[in-house]
């Protein structure tokens, strides 16, 4: 068996869209739980987007995960996450795991990070990340993200506690918890706006 890399997608992975959206049909079957469906052309523009992580065995394809954002960017997601049933059991999943949340951390530094997952690998792989297990109420509430909800065979639980919860359990990482100094928010906007004044003036100098 070659050697598993592990790489941030771009289009020439488009290939393996329908191979990724079978893999994670067939896992859903297996486990019994619910999963967000997506399309072939969501799939392939997270790839494009450079919001999705693949794992390759040679040619042949082992592992995927994408990130989505939410609230404007305040949120985000690592979500999707499968490994093919040939590559299970070789530490894929975290690799790939360790790679979106390095993605998620690097392209948006200031945002929370939220999991909802009924998967107890899923979990541990979470809380070794610093996730702390939290409310829905703690989540996004863009309805976008919701309606991804639509498509799980678990949504009428989601339904009838009027989203307080359901069968996946929800993680938070907020990395301004992980800090160990809270600056305040008058601060970071006097930082925005020196920023900006600087990106203002290096213009004009242009």
């Amino acid at each position: 068996m070659e050697e598993i890399r592990v790489m941030v997608a771009d289009a020439t992975h488009e290939k393996y869209v329908d191979t990724i959206l079978q893999t994670i049909a067939e896992a859903a079957k297996v486990r019994g739980t619910g999963i967000a469906k997506r399309s072939p052309e969501y799939v392939a523009t997270k790839m494009r987007e450079a919001k999705a992580v693949i794992a390759l065995s040679g040619e042949k394809f082992a592992g995927f995960s994408y990130i989505e954002t939410w609230g404007n960017k305040t949120y985000v997601t690592t979500s999707g996450l499968i490994v093919h049933p040939d590559f299970r059991g070789m530490g894929v999943a975290k690799r790939i795991k360790d790679m979106t949340f390095s993605l998620a951390r690097t392209r948006w530094p200031h945002a929370k990070i939220f999991s909802l997952t009924s998967g107890a690998a899923v979990m541990t792989m979470n809380s070794q990340l610093g996730y702390q297990p939290v409310t829905f109420a703690d989540l996004t509430d863009d309805e976008a993200f919701w309606r991804g909800c639509e498509g799980c065979i678990n949504v009428d639980v989601l339904h009838r506690t009027g989203r307080k919860y359901c069968i996946c359990t929800a993680m938070l990482y907020d990395p301004e918890e992980h800090l160990p100094a809270k600056i305040p928010q008058e601060v970071i906007n006097r930082i925005h706006q020196i920023e900006k004044q600087s990106n203002n003036d290096n213009k004009n100098t242009k």
